[in-house]
């Protein structure tokens, strides 16, 4: 007898594309972290609406969650608007982050192999070649990348997504510094130096070469606020409810 042809199974494309609210949220909350919308630019529902094509609920849910993050701050009869970077997370941010790279930076060398290395090696060369160019986008991108290998060579990828949450007020201000002479240069060195300790499959080493990297993230605070006052807090506002 012959076997029943099993009937197709219809795929719905668009249910596999993310939702409306996610696309928005995912490009605003980019956006923000790059700073190509500065604090305290105002934002627009509706003109975002019209820039993705899509009724305005959606822009309206992406920028309520981008507010419970921290990245906008809606100010109840007065607008919405892209939040400043509140001066008083980030020491918090910073420990939380350096208490898990540390963490990764010491069981990546005791994982690391040949091809691990020759990929850590491969991000360094685009990152220097990104510093050459004065790519800072493409340099901020290629310090994920880095990050994200180490965790993955350490055998946790998963703190990684840890890590990105910890540090997304961290990165804006880090995109402030980026451009000033020699930043990316020394990232670079430091990064390099993280990564020949993890060659040596030397923990303690990477993890002191990790720390000296990590230190050297917020000493360099004080310059960048003197340079744009407008764009920092002391502490993020407590919106007040409507009346």
């Amino acid at each position: 007898m012959k076997a029943q042809s099993q009937p197709a199974v219809a795929v719905d494309k668009q249910a596999l594309q993310p939702s409306a609210a996610r696309r928005v949220y995912q490009d605003l909350r980019q956006q923000i972290i790059d700073m190509a919308l500065l604090p305290g630019t105002r934002i627009n529902e509706k003109d975002i609406a019209q820039t993705h094509g899509t009724s305005r609920t959606p822009v309206h849910e992406a920028v309520q969650r981008l507010a419970d993050e921290g990245l906008i701050e809606i100010m109840p009869r007065v607008g919405t608007f892209v939040a400043r970077i509140p001066l008083d997370t980030l020491e918090e941010a910073m420990l939380v982050r350096t208490a898990l790279e540390l963490a990764i930076a010491a069981k990546a060398a005791e994982r690391a192999d040949a091809p691990a290395i020759l990929r850590l090696q491969d991000i360094l060369k685009a990152q220097r070649y990104c510093a050459q160019q004065g790519d800072t986008r493409g340099f901020h991108q290629g310090d994920e990348a880095f990050h994200a290998a180490l965790a993955e060579i350490s055998g946790h990828p998963g703190v990684w997504p840890m890590v990105l949450q910890a540090k997304t007020q961290i990165d804006r201000y880090r995109r402030l510094t980026l451009p000033m002479p020699g930043r990316m240069e020394g990232v670079v060195d430091e990064h390099e130096a993280v990564v020949a300790a993890i060659a040596n499959n030397d923990s303690n080493a990477a993890t002191a070469a990790m720390r000296v990297h990590l230190d050297h993230v917020l000493p360099i605070l004080e310059v960048t606020r003197t340079m744009r006052p407008e764009y920092f807090i002391a502490h993020l506002p407590t919106a007040t409810p409507p009346r």
